[in-house]
């Protein structure tokens, strides 16, 4: 059950405290690593409550101090519901995106990035494209597996930076293997 409870733990902290997924480790300080006051705690725990269906005891949330702690009480909280239930209420993992900010200019150096499409990343793939100015080419990489609706969807992500001169490239990757698409002859 843990491999269920963890990623969506991991992804609702990151989200809502505004750090990537990868900064999070068991020993870091909610408070004093990442900043985090009461009230950014409590809405960590009602995201989770109605992300896993738990109920998040006050009493247990004054004793969170480490990220660590707080999986350990969400795993024991999830833990009293059955298995599909968690494994239902939990959803995918983000996928693992590679990002190419290609400025127009040729005295600009381009960006390369991998790392989990996070809220957080996908804003921070973004201000680097702002960042590089009009006719700038973002160009995002997503794994070939992605399906058509995750595809679509983070076209529809970034499609605003469009309004502010950044031209957005949302593609699968292709693998070695596959036979490459020929044109259609005119008939």
């Amino acid at each position: 059950m843990f491999q269920f409870v963890e990623p969506r733990v991991r992804s609702v902290v990151a989200e809502q405290l505004g750090v990537g997924v990868e900064d999070l480790s068991p020993e870091i300080s909610l408070t004093d690593d990442l900043a985090a006051d009461s009230l950014d705690l409590l809405e960590v725990a009602l995201a989770l409550e109605g992300d896993l269906g738990i109920a998040f005891p006050e009493a247990a949330l004054a004793r969170i101090r480490t990220y660590g702690e707080l999986v350990d009480i969400v795993f024991g909280l999830a833990r009293r519901r059955p298995l599909a239930d968690v494994v239902a209420a939990s959803p995918p993992a983000p996928p693992y995106v590679w990002a190419r900010v290609v400025p127009q200019h040729a005295h600009g150096h381009d960006l390369q990035r991998g790392e989990w499409l996070t809220p957080y990343t996908a804003e921070t793939i973004a201000e680097d494209a702002l960042r590089a100015g009009r006719g700038t080419r973002l160009e995002v990489l997503l794994p070939s597996a992605a399906t058509d609706t995750t595809v679509a969807q983070l076209q529809e992500d970034f499609a605003w930076l469009a309004e502010r001169g950044v031209l957005v490239c949302v593609r699968r990757q292709q693998h070695l293997n596959a036979p490459a698409a020929r044109p259609h002859a005119a008939a």
